[in-house]
């Protein structure tokens, strides 16, 4: 990247990054805090044995406060069901559709109904949690809640709620002061959490003899291949070539030059993949809690890296992509925007058949990228399970960190060309 070596020199860059590591660890300190009442012994002793399940995936994206039920617990999570939710409703709902074409005031106006709606679906969340571990025990008997009741539903709401609107409000924070998208960076923070752990155990394994250096190696260079492929993979672009015909408006002509449509080869992004964790870890995670042999089977049958799970969990990567894809991208949307601004494609003709090429081409590239995302997300889930290879992250989790890492990286980039152009225009009017 270019001039990253004064990176820091810049005084406003410098300031958002400190600010944006501040608010960070404010989080990973929060994440350490736990739920009044709560048997933090029993806690570890049953997630222990919810490993692969809806409630271990959800223990990933709060980075581990779910797994200690510290006022962290529920994570962002809550505020992105609601970002999603608001955007399938859009498509069905003409006044949310006419404030997403309104221009930043629409734009307020639907970060506010998302606001309502994290803290609705948190407070659902967060009494369904409550409620159910006061029953719960661990493995060797221990009640999970030391005194329950009314007193102790009534704080576990109140503390999970306020944990979440807090890291809602942190995300926005880092969006207007600091640097990054900040919702992405908190997930990003807490699943990197957990790789000085995952090192550990792994030098660990290397220690006892039950990995040895050449495989460490053989994973080290296995890692290394998967985050390049995804590297790849996601700054991947398909250009569509986009002609404007020239326009005479009194003695100026405009338009005339030549431009690109990016079409990304990801284009849902992660979303896919989580959607389609979150449906197939349900039936899962709900046979975890019935004593009888045919739920524990069904619960076996679809543990992670097994046929019932591996088939589905790819089926419905691939639906959601293309359902996600086609409620974000509308080709019908940019064909009339570009024949309104006098936009063609070459050999095409303006209007609906520019709308079906785009839709074809990008029918294409949903295709390849849902292959894509099912590769990624199974792969690592397939050597843990059959060739015992220690990766502690998921396909998920892979996605996530090397997408967010790679908008970050993009964002400062934007920064030091905005203080590259901002020193060339000091240059020229000195002289």
């Amino acid at each position: 990247m270019r001039d990253m070596e004064g990176l820091l020199k810049i005084p406003e860059l410098k300031r958002r990054i400190i600010f944006t590591l501040l608010m960070l660890a404010v989080f990973r300190l929060g994440a350490h805090v736990p739920v009044p009442g709560v048997n933090g012994v029993a806690l570890a002793e049953f997630f222990a044995r919810m490993q692969g399940t809806i409630l271990g995936f959800f223990d990933l994206f709060s980075g581990g406060a779910f797994r200690k039920l510290t006022i962290f617990a529920l994570g962002i999570m809550p505020y992105i069901s609601a970002a999603i939710i608001l955007e399938l409703l859009t498509v069905v709902i003409p006044h949310l559709e006419a404030l997403q074409k309104q221009g930043e005031q629409g734009r307020r106006k639907i970060i506010q109904y998302t606001r309502y709606g994290t803290v609705f679906i948190s407070a659902i969340q967060a009494l369904g949690i409550a409620i159910g571990i006061q029953s719960m025990r661990s493995p060797s008997g221990l009640p999970l809640v030391l005194v329950p009741g009314f007193r102790f539903v009534f704080i576990a709401v109140v503390t999970m709620v306020a944990g979440t609107c807090f890291l809602m409000w942190l995300g926005e924070q880092i969006n207007e002061r600091g640097v990054g998208n900040g919702i992405s960076l908190i997930i990003f923070a807490g699943i990197v959490a957990r790789l000085p752990n995952a090192m550990s155990n792994t030098f660990r394994l290397v220690r006892t003899g039950e990995l040895s250096a050449f495989a460490l190696i053989m994973v080290g260079v296995m890692a290394f291949l998967v985050i390049a492929f995804i590297v790849y993979v996601e700054m991947g672009q398909r250009r569509i070539p986009i002609q404007y015909a020239k326009r005479v408006v009194g003695r100026k002509v405009y338009g005339g030059q030549s431009t690109y449509l990016p079409l990304k080869v990801n284009t849902p992004g992660v979303i896919p993949p989580i959607f389609a964790s979150s449906v197939i870890m349900f039936p899962a995670s709900i046979a975890q809690f019935i004593h009888n042999p045919i739920a524990k089977q069904v619960a076996a049958f679809m543990s992670p890296g097994t046929v019932g799970y591996v088939i589905p969990y790819v089926a419905m990567i691939i639906f959601f992509s293309f359902f996600y894809t086609a409620i974000i991208f509308n080709p019908d949307d940019v064909a009339d925007n570009l024949k309104k601004h006098g936009g063609y494609i070459p050999g095409i003709r303006p209007g609906r058949p520019t709308a079906e090429y785009i839709d074809k081409i990008l029918s294409r590239l949903t295709f390849v990228g849902s292959l894509y995302l099912s590769l990624v997300c199974v792969l690592p889930t397939f050597l843990i399970r059959y060739f015992h290879v220690p990766f502690y992250f998921g396909g998920t989790a892979l996605l996530i960190v090397v997408g967010v890492a790679l908008d970050t990286m993009v964002q400062i980039e934007s920064h030091l060309i905005m203080r590259h152009y901002e020193g060339f225009m000091r240059k020229a009017a000195v002289r």
